[in-house]
């Protein structure tokens, strides 16, 4: 899969998420689609929520991301950072996972998304699959 330093697009995100091995989606044809591995979340698209909102309106994003990461130390690097763009909010405190708006996905390249979608992966990945995928074994599938 190329993966270059064009700037990512949402079908990035469905291509790369879905190209790793153990992965299900669920409600892949709607708006909110979930890649999990495992039974587990991974990456998901939210409905809007009013935790996520625009400061100068009040309104809310329909267009929130959810990446998990590896531990709340990952997490803070990603949106204490303020070169990437991504953020959290306080429905997600204590939670290992960051939010991207996809009206910002192209700060992202698509090799700095590849990276995102397969962290996002391994934080969720059983340590075997974890480790069989690190090592070479088990590939992508696409």
């Amino acid at each position: 899969m190329r993966r270059g330093n064009a700037p990512a697009k949402v079908a990035d995100i469905h291509a790369f998420a879905a190209a790793l091995p153990h992965v299900t989606v669920y409600d892949a044809e709607s708006a909110t689609p979930v890649y999990q591995v495992g039974g587990k979340s991974f990456v998901f698209f939210r409905t809007p929520r009013p935790d996520a909102v625009d400061p100068d309106t009040g309104q809310r994003y329909h267009d929130v991301v959810v990446f998990w990461v590896a531990d709340l130390a990952a997490k803070e690097a990603l949106v204490r950072d303020p070169s990437t763009p991504f953020f959290t909010t306080p429905h997600f405190d204590g939670h290992p996972s960051v939010l991207l708006r996809l009206s910002r996905l192209a700060e992202l390249t698509r090799a700095e998304l590849a990276e995102v979608i397969e962290d996002a992966w391994l934080a969720q990945a059983s340590a075997r699959r974890g480790r069989l995928y690190l090592e070479g074994t088990e590939q992508i599938t696409r």
